[in-house]
């Protein structure tokens, strides 16, 4: 997803301050600061999530992404994604 706006209906987008020890992405390791976080559900049942410095233009892929959709659906998901990385610790896509 790097260099790319996530798209797709359905798609959730929450600001979020990533706690200590930050997000891990694919790409570029940790970050830490200010962060967006897409969550875009796919057709086969799981979603994409990536997450940017807040209004910069790359994106990231959140290790651990695509994830299976929980049977509460992807605002859950989402949810509990931006808790994961608020309490920081290299936050992942899943637990």
């Amino acid at each position: 997803m790097n260099a790319h706006e996530p798209a797709g209906p359905g798609r959730l987008v929450a600001d979020v301050v990533a706690g200590p020890g930050g997000a891990m992405t694919d790409e570029v390791g940790v970050i830490t600061g200010e962060l967006t976080v897409a969550t875009v559900p796919r057709p086969d049942g799981r979603a994409d999530i990536a997450v940017q410095y807040t209004e910069a233009d790359e994106w990231y892929t959140l290790t651990g992404s695509p994830v299976p959709l929980p049977p509460e659906g992807l605002e859950a998901l989402h949810r509990d994604v931006l808790a994961r990385i608020r309490h920081g610790g290299a936050a992942r896509a899943t637990p």
